[in-house]
């Protein structure tokens, strides 16, 4: 679940800023507050909507793929994405009020940027998630430890290896674990 809540929170940060940004940039695009909203939209579509319009547009344009050269190949697979990122747009505008005057400025630029951003934010991503995951965990209360080779506690949180079963005696339920994790099973096997 906490996973799931920081992709979408940290996704929906960055979609109001790519908004707020595509509104700034291009004249005939309107976002202002509506941006809070429309990213909401954004970020479910690109979550949910966007892999499955892929897939199915991936697969329609695979059945005549051996008809075309490399190059209508890499063209139309480029066109594709293009119009999946078109396609969330149409849905970001009209589920949201965001207002678009213009075809080519309002209809064909900002998938563009959606484009742009989405290159950006999968360059981005693991740190993004990482401090909203920080972020997450101090907000709930609980404790996230970094294992550095330069803290002299590193030896007391890594987890230790524990030496493979000789068949002898009965493996340790708890071996490999610190004294931290042990404690933590206890109280979930008496809860």
């Amino acid at each position: 679940m906490k996973t799931w809540v920081v992709r979408f929170a940290s996704l929906y940060v960055f979609d109001v800023i790519v908004l707020l940004i595509v509104g700034a940039v291009l004249p005939s695009v309107r976002v202002g507050w509506a941006a809070l909203w429309a990213s909401v939209i954004l970020t479910a579509a690109t979550v949910w909507i966007r892999p499955a319009l892929t897939r199915w547009f991936r697969s329609r344009a695979a059945k005549t793929a051996r008809e075309r050269t490399r190059i209508g190949e890499a063209v139309v697979q480029a066109g594709l994405v293009f119009l999946v990122a078109l396609v969330i747009w149409l849905l970001v505008v009209w589920l949201s009020p965001v207002v678009v005057v213009g075809w080519f400025w309002g209809y064909v630029l900002p998938p563009l940027f959606l484009l742009l951003a989405w290159a950006i934010y999968a360059a981005i991503v693991e740190r993004i998630e990482g401090h909203a995951g920080e972020l997450y965990d101090k907000a709930s209360g609980a404790k996230t430890e970094a294992v550095t080779g330069a803290s002299p506690d590193a030896a007391s949180i890594a987890p230790t290896v524990a030496p493979p079963p000789t068949g002898r005696a009965p493996r340790d339920p708890y071996a490999g674990l610190t004294a931290e994790q042990r404690k933590m099973l206890d109280e979930l096997g008496k809860g």
